[in-house]
């Protein structure tokens, strides 16, 4: 599901996220996220791929030009692989232009920020940072 803008996946992620009533509801619907995610071919995930900072293993492909950036990305962790779907609801097939403009504020709307342990955020921080490398990179290469 890739909505029209970055600003309404967001909020479709938060209207979905009110729909539960504590936190391990909340956790089991990232679980199945995750579990909804394509895997990644082996030649992916490798060292280069593999995103630094991340307790768990997860990898990250980019493809595309700075008009329409497609990743894919897996992790071997269930709830950090919900994470990673809900990074690419928000930044796959958008513009490297988007992706850079984009402020990920549904992380904090939905309590996700005060929910997850120090690695698992620091995980995070670090593939939204390879997400927003990849659109600088590309952006640059014009």
């Amino acid at each position: 599901m890739n909505e029209a803008t970055p600003a309404i996946a967001q909020q479709a992620i938060i209207d979905e996220f009110s729909l539960f009533g504590d936190w391990s509801e909340r956790y089991q619907y990232l679980i199945d996220l995750g579990k909804k995610l394509q895997d990644l071919p082996a030649e992916f995930k490798t060292e280069s791929h593999r995103v630094q900072g991340c307790q768990s293993m997860v990898w990250m492909t980019c493809a595309g030009d700075m008009n329409r950036l497609e990743y894919q990305a897996i992790s071997d962790s269930a709830i950090v692989s919900g994470l990673v779907a809900l990074l690419l609801r928000v930044y796959s097939g958008r513009t490297a232009e988007e992706i850079l403009a984009t402020d990920l504020h549904f992380i904090r709307d939905i309590g996700l920020a005060k929910h997850l342990s120090p690695t698992r955020a620091n995980g995070l921080l670090a593939m939204i940072k390879r997400i927003r490398e990849h659109a600088e990179a590309k952006q640059a290469a014009i």
